[in-house]
């Protein structure tokens, strides 16, 4: 059964759909849930992907890392069934379920066959209303968790973005890692996953995206069997930010070869009038890969390193435009000079046409191929759920960025890309190493980007959800 659901899955990529052929509703359901639903009989799966107000700036003060403790405990049993119980039950009925916690959010994500789904939505509810926090599943999942955080204290592109959110937003809770400390995992007990969850595991505000082979009847029994015993209260209210950044350069002592910079200076609210034209114009300058501004100056004409991105990012509370860059030892300093005047040329005089153009091009082409699989359609229906859209966004979204002109993305560009502003952490350091540095690395497509830690989840503009 598990291989028919891959193969089911992997067909499923491969189905025709666009993003204007993709009928979305939003079917009536109890107070404090908003669903989205795409009914899709080709194959006999359903995807679901739901938001609950759970991530990890709802962690306390003294112990950031629960929401993702708690999260990593939610199918480690429920109800009266252990661990191992729930898991052979899930695997027994390939059902595929798996949890993120972001900032602002925990991400639910659950794949199922049709003939399995009244059994997949009982154990997601069972799983998010009757959580165990056995001991045994308690202590195994924060030794996992103390083993990822010795891991990241050892890389530099994870120190660099730990120290860039400590420095970005300061004493906000979206300023700590979203798994925590070592000291802070240490001390989470039973009592407090659980006061947790009673807390945030909630129904209200919860976003919901649904796509396959139900119809809307049977998908509201469904959505009760998953979400219907949660409590109906909202969850508290995440504090204002006062100031963001702290421009300058902090450097994080590390004896690596390669040292990575996280950077980044405030960005745009996703209700900003400016949003869309500051997506295009983030692509131009860091989030269009190869053809990105950025990329040219610093790696095509200048060899410095492998991969350098910028993303556009919208949290519920502040905007950011976030990046990264990893280098040689002793080619950290040039290289950030570079991005600085790649920021000042792009803040003074906009795109060219030509980039524009491209990025236009490149932004409404793409954006199809999010839809073409049950899997992708929650994904993507789910992110603009959280982003506050309204549900006839999927149609409007290619005419908006189509109607961005270049005095838009000058415009933006003026207001969001001041080198003066740049935030910058350093993992490593910005001089050479003292015995002789190895030879200057040719770029190679091939070679691998350093990866982005959860705590800079977002970052990553080419795998990022479409805006």
């Amino acid at each position: 059964m598990k291989r028919l659901l891959c193969a089911l899955t992997f067909a499923a990529a491969f189905s025709a759909g666009t993003a204007q052929a993709v009928d979305v509703k939003a079917p009536a359901v109890p107070k404090g849930e908003q669903v989205w639903f795409v009914e899709d009989h080709t194959l006999p799966m359903i995807a679901m992907t739901a938001a609950l107000p759970a991530g990890s700036a709802y962690d306390p003060a003294t112990k950031p890392g629960l929401a993702a403790f708690a999260a990593s405990l939610l199918d480690e049993g429920a109800g009266k069934l252990n661990s191992t119980q729930y898991q052979t039950a899930l695997s027994n009925r390939a059902i595929r379920l798996s949890v993120t916690p972001e900032r602002d959010w925990l991400i639910v994500s659950l794949v199922t066959l049709t003939d399995n789904a009244k059994d997949a939505f009982q154990l997601l509810g069972l799983a998010l209303s009757r959580p165990r926090f056995d001991a045994e599943a308690i202590n195994r999942v924060r030794a996992q968790m103390l083993s990822g955080l010795a891991q990241e204290d050892e890389d530099p592109s994870n120190v660099a973005a730990k120290g860039f959110y400590r420095a970005f937003f300061h004493d906000h809770p979206y300023g700590h890692s979203i798994d925590g400390t070592a000291q802070s995992v240490t001390a989470i007990g039973a009592g407090d996953l659980k006061g947790f969850a009673a807390t945030h595991w909630v129904r209200d505000n919860v976003r919901i995206a649904v796509s396959g082979d139900v119809d809307e009847k049977t998908l509201a029994g469904l959505l009760n069997a998953a979400f219907g015993a949660l409590p109906a209260r909202p969850a508290p209210q995440l504090p204002t930010i006062g100031r963001l950044g702290q421009p300058g350069v902090q450097i994080i002592p590390m004896p690596v070869p390669q040292p990575t910079a996280v950077f980044g200076l405030p960005g745009l609210l996703r209700s900003d009038p400016d949003f869309i034209a500051g997506y295009v114009a983030n692509h131009i300058l860091g989030g269009g890969g190869f053809s990105s501004r950025l990329m040219g100056e610093v790696r095509e004409k200048r060899g410095l390193t492998y991969d350098v991105d910028t993303s556009l990012d919208a949290y519920r509370k502040a905007g950011i435009v976030a990046g990264q860059v990893a280098t040689r030892a002793d080619g950290m300093r040039q290289t950030l000079d570079v991005i600085r005047q790649t920021f000042a040329d792009y803040a003074a005089n906009g795109p060219t046409d030509k980039e524009l153009a491209d990025a236009k091009t490149y932004l409404t082409g793409s954006f199809p191929l999010a839809f073409g699989s049950n899997v992708g359609i929650t994904g993507q229906l789910n992110a603009f759920q959280r982003a506050g859209l309204p549900v006839d966004y999927v149609q409007k979204r290619n005419a908006l960025i189509d109607a961005v002109t270049a005095d838009d993305v000058k415009r933006v560009a003026r207001r969001l890309f001041d080198p003066a502003k740049l935030t910058i952490v350093i993992g490593g350091s910005l001089e050479a190493a003292k015995s002789p540095p190895p030879e200057k690395p040719a770029p190679s497509s091939s070679s691998p980007r350093p990866s982005m830690p959860r705590t800079s989840a977002g970052m990553a503009g080419k795998t990022a959800p479409h805006r």
